[in-house]
């Protein structure tokens, strides 16, 4: 006779050849909106016939729902990133003591809802959220001393259910963060998150050298009225 031990563990490069979200960044103090890096999760040009579908089609309706929603495979919104699932990150406001982002979760998957979805961020500051308007919140530590990584999730009957590609293909929600006079600093992309998961898979960031940096005129930056806490 003979007993052996299986350990299961998910990898996302088994499970799909490609990835299936990407991040996108923009800042209150730069004109520059930076999307996701192009052909992140296929190319456009070089998919198959019918992966995606033109949201401006009259024939939209039809179309997705003559596909199957069935399918294991995504029907996408045709975009330049050609993911399921795009994350982006806003800097929105600065305060004296505080500063504000606003993250939004758009769905471009016509064949996919996700229910009780989650996020895990890794930002320096995430050790300092005072207050997260429309998501739940929890504080991950996989490293003693290390408090940088959050993971978010939907609140209940609100916004735990994200709807596949459309109007209502999206959550969002503002965090207000303290900040660290000791080391906070808007320059050099500090404002942007280390990384993003989105359901466990590792979401393509954009290049470091393409972050909406700060004007290199700039000395200071302009303060907000006081936050609502």
């Amino acid at each position: 006779m003979m007993t052996w031990n299986i350990t299961c563990t998910y990898s996302q490069f088994l499970a799909q050849k490609a990835p299936s979200c990407c991040v996108s960044l923009s800042s209150f103090y730069n004109d520059t909106v930076v999307n996701c890096p192009t052909c992140t999760c296929g190319c456009r040009n070089k998919t198959e016939p019918g992966s995606c579908v033109d949201p401006n089609s009259p024939h939209l309706a039809s179309v997705v729902s003559a596909s199957g929603k069935t399918a294991n495979t995504p029907l996408v919104q045709c975009t330049s990133h050609m993911c399921p699932i795009r994350v982006h990150w806003h800097v929105k406001l600065n305060y004296k003591e505080y500063w504000r982002v606003k993250i939004t979760i758009t769905n471009f998957n016509y064949r996919m809802n996700y229910s009780q979805w989650n996020l895990v961020v890794q930002h320096p500051n995430l050790d300092n959220i005072t207050q997260l308007f429309s998501f739940n919140y929890k504080s991950l530590n996989p490293y003693e001393g290390l408090n940088d990584t959050s993971m978010l999730w939907g609140v209940k009957f609100y916004n735990d259910f994200l709807s596949s590609a459309g109007s209502l293909g999206n959550v969002q929600s503002e965090i207000l963060l303290r900040k660290d006079k000791s080391t906070f600093t808007f320059d050099r992309g500090w404002a942007f998150p280390r990384r993003i998961y989105f359901n466990g898979d590792n979401c393509v960031m954009p290049p470091p050298d393409a972050y909406p940096w700060l004007p290199n005129a700039s000395s200071k930056l302009v303060f907000s009225s006081a936050p609502a806490c």
